[in-house]
């Protein structure tokens, strides 16, 4: 019973981080005009008083879509580590790896982004 449970528990996690990182991906280089769809209907959007932030430019929607599929990339080595331990590490060291570099990012632009509304 506890096997049974964890196969379904590591298909769960291998799902979502399929699709975190197709969307990632997709997000990222535009298929089918996903990026250009999302930046226009949600991320240029003003979120009531807020007006729209670094996501709105196209190097910042690049960066959080590279969250995105970073995101996508942890959970596909957390579900590895299942099967192939030095993958699953190696896929979740490059997940945070590229976690980490994004996240300081996308902070700076979106800084440098609210000083510029100041001004």
């Amino acid at each position: 019973m506890l096997e049974a449970t964890k196969i379904r528990g590591v298909a769960v996690v291998l799902v979502i981080g399929v699709l975190l990182g197709l969307a990632g991906v997709a997000l990222l280089f535009n298929v089918l005009g996903a990026g250009d769809l999302v930046m226009r209907r949600v991320t240029s959007q003003p979120l009531g008083e807020l007006a729209p932030g670094f996501a709105a430019s196209r190097r910042g929607f690049r960066t959080y879509a590279v969250l995105v599929l970073a995101i996508g990339i942890l959970c596909l080595g957390l579900a590895a580590t299942a099967w192939l331990i030095p993958l699953g590490a190696g896929l979740l060291v490059l997940g945070a790896v590229a976690f980490v570099i994004a996240s300081v990012i996308a902070i700076a632009g979106e800084v440098d982004t609210y000083r510029a509304l100041k001004r």
